[in-house]
């Protein structure tokens, strides 16, 4: 049966109660007081980065749930083994391929999930090429900051598909065409460059419904409200930060009123500016960070810069008098295809929009960064992309979207407002800020798919 895309609560007509799933906890709807980072927070930074989920990218991390093998469709035991995180094959992760993977929770499909491969590379793909994990060497920087501060191992995408609406998500909470539309974009637009709101006529994207089928398409340009709108209403700057203004990772493109107003301003097309807008004192409230596909950790296109890029950031801000004010979160946009072990949870809320049944998509690895960060704290409460929007909503007095954001939690176990800030130490990389400064490569894709 179809997993489909599910609401975060259900009224029980037996108690009259609020039920959340996974214990989730939501503070407007039970009276309780919001998360205590308001007057503290002034900085919120979100990394994206594509395509990886704990088992491929942490493996090994202490503390975390990280499995060591997995089980294929024929009910065979795979041992992960390790490759190179600038891998020269990418496994496909459409909506179809988490639907296998998934197999209605038995998490035994991804053998099935098709493999693309550079031209000419030989002995590609590997066997058991979707059962994987990063070498932890390639990846140091991130597990030093996993190590340092917080890592979740229950984040959870909250789309079942690729990079599109998982950018969509992570701005509004919905990838949905208008704020009441029973259809979802599930997967990347078709149809040529630039995507969203700017692309040609002929382009589409492929529509989800409420009952878990792809049957209907439209052209990748929505209409409702964002999270830059509350901030832009709040008098809140923010800025969008995107190798190109073009991308399907470049969410305010396909929402028309971004890509057609005054807000177009705030979407730079040079993700590397974040770095110098942090040294010139001039770093939004909230920041949104795209990669290049050079340093984006997706399979097949990446160079294996990305750990570094990433601490390049996060040194920029822990080195600069943001640090005392600013909360990182570094996440994932989607699974990638790669092999997790861990099911995702149903979500049990507004079954008449989402659908009463659905499921998150698989889990992607979370990072929070911060002096007010739990050091050395591995979260096992369940968060999706809509709790980062929830964070944000909360500790700047916003309203609610009303979409993901409104049943998400809010990130609370991650924090500890009332410990002493937590002093910075240098993330160690083996590339510093100035190569991304300096680098005057052609910008390429994170992804295509």
């Amino acid at each position: 049966m179809t997993a489909r895309l599910v609401p975060l609560f259900v009224l029980s007509v037996l108690t009259g109660t609020l039920v959340f799933a996974q214990g989730q906890l939501n503070h407007a709807a039970d009276g309780l007081p919001s998360l205590p980072g308001s007057g503290v927070v002034q900085h919120v930074v979100i990394i994206f980065q594509e395509n990886r989920t704990p088992d491929n990218m942490f493996h090994g991390l202490p503390g975390a749930d990280i499995a060591n093998s997995g089980l294929n469709s024929l009910g065979v035991t795979i041992p992960l083994l390790p490759i190179k995180l600038a891998n020269r094959y990418d496994p496909r992760h459409q909506h179809a391929d988490f639907e296998a993977m998934y197999d209605g929770g038995k998490m035994d499909g991804a053998d099935k999930i098709p493999i693309r491969c550079d031209k000419h590379q030989k002995g590609c793909p590997p066997p058991n090429a979707q059962f994987k994990y990063v070498d932890p060497a390639d990846v140091h920087a991130y597990f030093q900051m996993a190590e340092t501060y917080t890592f979740a191992d229950r984040m959870f995408q909250t789309n079942q598909g690729p990079s599109f609406p998982a950018h969509q998500f992570i701005i509004s909470g919905t990838s949905a065409p208008t704020a009441t539309s029973a259809l979802f974009a599930s997967e990347t637009p078709q149809g040529g460059f630039p995507y969203g709101c700017g692309g040609p006529s002929t382009e589409y994207v492929l529509m989800i419904n409420n009952t878990g089928q792809e049957n209907s398409q439209q052209f990748p340009c929505f209409e409702h409200s964002t999270l830059p709108d509350l901030l832009d209403t709040a008098g809140l700057s923010w800025r969008y930060y995107t190798w190109s203004g073009g991308s399907i990772w470049t969410g305010p493109n396909a929402i028309y009123h971004l890509r057609y107003g005054a807000d177009w301003a705030n979407v730079i097309p040079n993700q590397a500016q974040i770095l110098t807008d942090i040294l010139a004192g001039q770093l939004p409230a909230v920041s949104w960070v795209v990669p290049d596909g050079k340093e984006s950790d997706h399979a097949q296109t990446n160079d294996g810069s990305g750990p570094s890029w990433v601490a390049s950031i996060v040194n920029a801000v822990g080195q600069s008098s943001y640090w005392a004010n600013t909360v990182i979160f570094i996440t994932w946009d989607d699974w990638g295809g790669w092999y997790d072990h861990v099911p995702p949870p149903q979500v049990l809320v507004n079954c008449a929009q989402w659908g009463c049944g659905y499921v998150y998509g698989f889990r992607v690895p979370l990072i929070v960064v911060s002096p007010f960060a739990k050091p050395a704290y591995v979260s096992h409460v369940t968060h999706d992309f809509g709790s980062i929007l929830k964070f944000i909503e909360e500790v700047y007095s916003l309203p609610s979207l009303g979409f993901a954001d409104q049943y998400a939690d809010d990130l609370a176990d991650c924090f500890n407002f009332g410990q002493a800030p937590l002093k910075f130490r240098k993330i160690d990389a083996p590339l510093g800020p100035s190569y991304f400064l300096e680098d005057k490569r052609p910008p390429t894709n994170p992804d295509d798919d």
